[in-house]
């Protein structure tokens, strides 16, 4: 039966490791095929995410199932990654809208185009004063 458990085991950890360095690949794929910043932001924050979190997660049941040893280290880093990285990934996108990168071609629709994206288009938009600064005159 340890013998059984040990298989399912070594190729649970497999899976999880070619599925998380399929996912790096993917990235890289999408990184060099995708059209415009945002589309690639999106392809590496997303898929490489993921393909992280699954190697890290192979390498913690390897060394639960082989060594019967937790590492808190790559419990943190799964959990650093899945909170860090996509929101890396949105500010990169943001910076880059405001930066002015273009839109690809084919993109259909621009949610943030109406949307205030300075401090004196914000003051339009209000009654002149921006949010921080009411907060202020309260006190």
């Amino acid at each position: 039966m340890h013998e059984i458990g040990m298989t399912i085991v070594e190729w649970i950890i497999g899976l999880l490791v070619l599925g998380g360095a399929l996912l790096g690949a993917l990235s890289a794929f999408g990184l060099l095929r995708l059209p415009d910043v945002y589309t690639r932001s999106h392809a590496a924050t997303k898929s490489t995410t993921l393909g992280v979190m699954s190697i890290l997660l192979g390498a913690f049941l390897y060394f639960v199932a082989y060594d019967n040893y937790v590492s808190a280290k790559l419990l943190l880093g799964i959990v650093f990654v899945l909170i860090t990285a996509p929101v890396a990934g949105h500010l990169i996108g943001r910076a880059a809208y405001k930066s002015g990168a273009p839109l690809s071609d084919r993109t259909v629709q621009d949610d943030l185009k109406h949307a205030p994206h300075t401090d004196t288009q914000l003051r339009e938009h209000t009654d002149g004063q921006l949010p921080h600064e009411r907060e202020r005159q309260r006190e």
